[in-house]
C-alpha cells in the first residue's frame, strides 16, 4: 500500500476486546496497513503491548486525554462502550468492527473488514450524534456524591432478592408515580435496543431525541414505559430509612450503592457520543438484520 503524504501526522486510537484473539489479529492487520500511510496509534495501557508485539515498528502511544481522528473498535457492544467512556467526553467518533454478538452499535462486519483501512484513510465515513444521560447522585444535603454518564441506561436496582424497593419518580421536579418495583431504568435511544428492550420497553429510532423511563417489575397499575423530552430532569427517590435501598448501575459497567438519603438525578448529557457511520444503511434495515425479524418472502404490493 502507497505512502499518502498527508496522512503522515494523523493519529488513530485503536480499542480491542481484551479477550478475543480474533480481535487482536484482525486489529493488528488494521494497524500494519494503516502504519505504513504514515498514522500514528493511541491505545489503552493494557492494549500497547498486545498491539506492538504484533506490529513493533508502529508508533502506539497510550490514549490519555490525547485526541484522534477517529477511535476503532474491535469487538463487541460491550467493547464500544468501553470505549465510550474515553471518546465521548473528548468528541472522538467510534467506528466499531462486530466481533460479539447483535453489535447494534458497531458498524462493520468482520466479512467487511479488509476495505477498513482505506476508509479510514480517506474518511470514507459519516458521523452521526446519540444522546448520552448524565447521573448525578446527591445526598440529603444536596451535595453531589457520585457521578457518571450512561450510553446506554442507567439502572437503579434493588439489593436484596426477597424485598422490593419502593421509589418515587418526578419528571421536570413533579412527582409522577411511586413504585414498589424490583427498580426503575433511565434510557437512551441508543439503550432501547439493549436493557430496556429486554424489560419490555419500545425500541427508538436513534435520530430522535428522547429519554425512555422503564419500571421493573412495578407493583401498580401504571407500569408502562414512558418517553420524556430530551430535556426532561427525571430524579428517583429510594424510600427513606428503607431495608433496602439499592444499586445504580450506568451501562452495566459502573455502579454506586445508594445510602439513606441519597437521590439520583439524570439529565441529558450536552456532549453526544459520535458514532462513524460508513454506509447509508437505515436503521430499519439493521433492526431486521439484528433482530433476524420475519421479513423475507413478503409480496411488495404492486403499483
Amino acid at each position: 500500500m502507497a505512502r499518502l503524504g498527508s496522512v503522515s501526522q494523523r493519529t488513530v486510537a485503536v480499542l480491542v476486546h481484551p479477550e478475543r484473539e480474533e480481535a487482536l489479529d484482525k486489529a493488528a492487520v488494521f494497524v500494519s496497513e494503516l502504519h505504513e500511510l504514515g498514522f500514528r496509534f493511541l491505545a489503552f495501557e493494557s492494549d500497547i503491548e498486545r498491539l506492538t508485539e504484533r506490529v513493533p515498528e508502529a508508533h502506539v502511544s497510550l490514549m490519555a486525554d490525547q485526541p484522534a481522528e477517529l477511535a476503532v473498535v474491535f469487538g463487541g457492544d460491550g467493547t464500544i462502550l468501553r470505549a465510550a467512556e474515553w471518546a465521548q467526553p473528548l468528541g472522538v467518533p467510534l467506528l466499531g468492527v462486530n466481533l460479539g454478538h447483535v453489535g447494534f452499535l458497531a458498524e462493520l462486519e468482520p466479512s467487511d473488514i479488509h476495505a477498513l483501512p482505506i476508509v479510514v484513510a480517506e474518511k470514507r465515513y459519516s458521523v452521526e450524534e446519540r444522546l448520552v444521560l448524565r447521573v448525578e447522585v446527591r445526598g440529603g444535603d444536596g451535595e453531589l456524591t457520585w457521578e457518571s454518564v450512561a450510553i446506554n441506561e442507567v439502572s437503579l436496582e434493588k439489593l436484596a432478592r426477597e424485598r422490593m424497593l419502593t421509589v418515587m419518580l418526578s419528571v421536570d421536579d413533579r412527582p409522577l408515580s411511586r413504585w414498589g418495583c424490583d427498580g426503575v431504568l433511565v434510557s437512551t435511544p441508543t439503550g432501547s435496543t439493549a436493557y430496556g428492550f429486554s424489560a419490555g420497553g419500545p425500541v427508538i429510532w436513534p435520530d430522535v431525541q428522547a429519554m425512555l423511563v422503564v419500571p421493573l417489575a412495578a407493583h401498580a397499575l401504571f407500569n408502562r414505559p414512558m418517553v420524556l423530552s430530551p430535556s426532561s430532569v427525571v430524579t428517583l427517590d429510594v424510600e427513606p430509612h428503607s431495608q433496602a435501598m439499592g444499586m445504580i448501575w450506568c451501562d452495566g459497567r459502573r455502579s454506586h450503592e445508594l445510602v439513606d438519603g441519597e437521590r439520583i438525578v439524570v439529565t441529558s448529557c450536552e456532549q453526544q457520543l459520535r458514532l462513524a457511520r460508513i454506509g447509508e444503511q437505515p436503521f430499519t434495515t439493521r433492526l431486521v438484520k439484528k433482530f433476524a425479524l420475519p421479513v423475507n418472502g413478503w409480496r411488495a404490493r404492486e403499483k
